[in-house]
């Protein structure tokens, strides 16, 4: 099977999934990816990416106990796989090889 490269955005979201740890749901993961990279990102772009992650077995979802305060509602508890880390790994290791030699002068020119 041939890997298929992760988009920035699925980067972003595994690594805040990889940072919520055992609280990683859809509110903190947005939360998180919008505190880490500054970014303004919809919560509807986000719960579309976890989909598509889960459907390529990068994630693995699992659905809590129902909340009150949700009307009854589980929570769904994402975690990256071993495809996911793996994916994640190896886009650290493009990025890091494509900054190599590259000296960026101080004022961004």
């Amino acid at each position: 099977m041939t890997k298929q490269a992760i988009t920035e955005l699925e980067l972003l979201v595994m690594l805040s999934v990889l940072h919520c740890g055992e609280e990683a749901y859809g509110v903190p993961i947005l939360e998180e990816l919008r505190r880490r990279s500054g970014r303004k990102v919809l919560r509807p772009a986000v719960y579309e990416v976890l989909r598509r992650l889960e459907a390529r077995g990068l994630l693995v979802a699992e659905k809590g106990e129902p909340i009150p305060e949700r009307g009854g509602r589980a929570r769904k508890y994402y975690a990256l796989t071993a495809r996911g880390r793996e994916a994640v790994a190896t886009a650290r290791h493009s990025w890091d090889r494509m900054w190599q030699g590259i000296e960026m002068p101080a004022d961004g020119a």
